[in-house]
């Protein structure tokens, strides 16, 4: 080699090794939503209509379908995220439909989740089934401070007796940041909308709250709201926007909005069409104004249903719905009702 072209392929070298040390590192984290349908033990809970998931009740809920109950949820909880974080997964999992702390004990010991060394916040709630909210969350990325179960609470127009799950609220560090979650599962399609607008209002007074109390403080709304984006619940109470240029103070950021409105998809199908009752809204403080790639702290990047192939019916009459625990009465040692849904973060290291 001469001389010339040596002197020309080192500066070629150098040039490539002081690109790459400029270039800018960054990390990502995943945060997730997951309704477990049904995630009860086979041992009646005192005060709590769970007679279904006994040996005796309608499911014969014994030893064998809860522990493939377990195994096969903490497979699909452990693929969240993977997409973007292969081996890595979610840093936090929001729950709904899960009975109490043993089941989380239970889940979190399965061989997937062990592995990443998941914990769980949870606080028994009132809900007459024993049906409660709860959050997984890897030790690894967030460090939690506090936890705690906020009522919902009826107003005068409701049953003074309605007892469902509250707001399971939890703070704590994400990436060195306050981040905070309200976990949420409203009440029922059969209660009517009225009911779900009342627990929207209530979760967007516990988001205040929280931004009152520490405005860089970063708030996710997440759950089972039992409407879709579009519903007045989420768009005129809760104030998800479909857009970010929409987003102004009080409001939050809905990404599942689009989803369900211009690509006709969502997290559960009923009657053959899909809804998207599984939802993650942030505050504005997680956003980047357009055209900004300003990521010098957490900011949001991305948004996807989990569609992991092993959750759908892949044959029969409901070949390309999600393939449940139990359907018409019949065993399918599947999965949920529902489909996970997951945000990714980025922070510039």
């Amino acid at each position: 080699m001469t001389m010339k072209r040596y002197g020309l392929l080192l500066a070629v070298l150098l040039n490539f090794v002081m690109t790459a040390s400029a270039q800018k590192k960054f990390s990502v984290y995943a945060i997730g939503f997951y309704n477990q349908e049904n995630l009860f033990d086979t041992c009646h809970d005192e005060g709590k209509h769970d007679y279904d998931f006994l040996p005796t009740g309608s499911y014969r809920w014994d030893e064998l379908k809860y522990s493939h109950k377990l195994h096969n949820m903490a497979r699909a909880l452990s693929d969240m995220g993977t997409s973007m974080l292969p081996g890595v997964g979610c840093a936090i999992i929001g729950l709904a439909e899960v009975e109490n702390a043993k089941v989380l004990t239970d889940l979190c010991n399965q061989p997937e989740l062990k592995a990443r060394g998941y914990q769980f916040c949870h606080i028994e709630g009132p809900d007459s089934r024993g049906i409660d909210c709860a959050l997984l969350y890897n030790p690894q990325f967030f460090k939690v401070d506090t936890t705690v179960l906020i009522p919902y609470v009826p107003t005068e127009k409701q049953d003074s007796g309605f007892k469902t799950r509250g707001f399971l609220t939890v703070s704590g560090q994400l990436a060195g940041e306050h981040v905070a979650v309200i976990v949420c599962h409203l009440p029922s399609r059969f209660n009517g909308s009225y009911y779900r607008e009342v627990g929207a209002a209530q979760a967007k007074a516990v988001k205040d709250s929280l931004l009152a109390a520490d405005p860089k403080c970063k708030v996710f709304v997440m759950g089972d709201m039992n409407d879709d984006p579009t519903n007045r619940s989420m768009y005129d109470i809760l104030r998800g926007k479909e857009n970010i240029e929409k987003v102004g103070e009080g409001d939050m950021y809905n990404p599942w909005y689009n989803i369900l409105a211009k690509q006709g998809t969502g997290t559960l199908m009923y009657q053959g069409a899909w809804n998207l009752f599984d939802q993650i809204l942030m505050t504005p403080n997680l956003l980047n104004a357009k055209g900004s790639k300003d990521y010098t702290s957490l900011k949001y990047f991305k948004n996807e249903i989990q569609r992991m192939p092993y959750l759908f019916q892949t044959e029969g009459k409901y070949k390309g719905s999600t393939k449940r625990t139990t359907a018409g009465g019949v065993w399918l040692d599947g999965f949920s009702d529902h489909l996970p849904v997951c945000v990714y973060l980025v922070k510039e290291q």
